[in-house]
């Protein structure tokens, strides 16, 4: 089964400094058929403004993924990490028993544009840590690029979390198609990051649109115009 979710059935909100997307419950969005989606708690779509951020604030028993999709997103941890965070790199934070952190835009200019998601951990009581690094941009060319795992994905690096998932990104080209196949039995949630995507040959997506796929282990994907999209393979 393919559910597709518009970008413009997100829930919205604007604080001048912060303007948020959010796909599941967050905040003061809550809807209790909107939890998550597997092991995935939050996917939001956040633009920060310039000299701005979110102050130092606790997490426990997540693991947060954040990618830049524009601009750039200072990070300071508890543990003693201080980065910055610009397209083209990959963030891992497992928060285990407890972390605190910041997030700021440096820029005195430019807004940041950034994904974060939270997924489940497999397991609680772990040590927290950090991971950071810049992804072989050439790899995503018409291929899915593995960037976040719980295990080694072929030559490339790849952030290791603590969940049985793999989440690929992929810059597809126009009129160019590509598959995907799975263990029977999980889940695939796709995002498109911009472009149009055909799914299986009956489902198109758009920019921001989002796909939530079970009972379908094999999948075709099928770009309309150049497509930058996102694909997470969970249990």
């Amino acid at each position: 089964m393919i559910t597709i979710y518009p970008a413009a059935s997100r829930y919205s909100t604007n604080h001048g400094w912060l303007q948020s997307n959010f796909s599941f419950s967050f905040a003061e969005y809550y809807d209790p058929n909107n939890l998550q989606f597997g092991p995935l708690r939050v996917f939001n779509d956040d633009i920060v403004q310039s000299g701005t951020g979110f102050g130092a604030h606790p997490h426990r028993e997540m693991e947060i993924v954040s990618i830049v999709l524009k601009g750039q997103l200072k990070h300071e941890d508890s543990t003693g990490n201080t980065e910055v965070l610009v397209p083209g790199e990959i963030q891992r934070m497992s928060a285990g028993t407890g972390i605190v952190h910041s997030e700021f835009n440096p820029s005195d200019t430019e807004d940041v544009n950034f994904l974060q998601l939270w997924f489940l951990p497999d397991k609680k009581g772990l040590e927290p840590s950090y991971e950071q690094f810049a992804y072989d941009q050439d790899a995503l060319h018409n291929q899915l690029l593995p960037i976040v795992s719980n295990r080694q994905e072929g030559e490339h690096r790849v952030a290791h979390i603590h969940q049985d998932l793999t989440l690929y990104l992929s810059k597809l080209d126009a009129g160019r198609t590509i598959s995907f196949t799975q263990s029977t039995g999980r889940r695939i949630y796709v995002f498109i990051i911009e472009g149009e995507l055909e799914l299986n040959g009956e489902k198109k997506l758009a920019k921001r649109d989002a796909a939530r796929i079970t009972d379908t282990s094999s999948l075709e994907l099928k770009a309309y115009s150049n497509t930058h999209f996102m694909l997470i393979d969970l249990p």
